[in-house]
């Protein structure tokens, strides 16, 4: 009898063991899970609102240039309205 019971219990013991190490591991992956969607949405505002605030070299050296050629044009414009008389 006492044969026939540890036989019951020992494996009963190892599924019930296996099973509660099976939750445990998925619920470590649901809360890993968890974690790196919400660092990944963290790391999408805090790169859109350096993007909003600053701006790159690269885009200040283009603005400068386009600046530069329209007050190069208005400048051609204004001395040639100078030179030419008006009616």
């Amino acid at each position: 009898m006492e044969d026939n019971l540890l036989q019951v219990i020992v494996p009963t013991i190892g599924l019930v063991s296996g099973l509660i190490g099976a939750y445990v591991g998925l619920q470590n992956r649901a809360l890993l899970a968890e974690v790196r969607q919400e660092l990944a949405e963290l790391e999408n505002r805090i790169i859109t609102r350096i993007n909003g605030t600053y701006v790159r070299k690269g885009e200040c050296t283009l603005r400068e240039g386009h600046l530069q050629e329209r007050l190069d044009v208005l400048s051609q414009g204004l001395s040639q309205n100078r030179r030419t008389p008006e009616r």
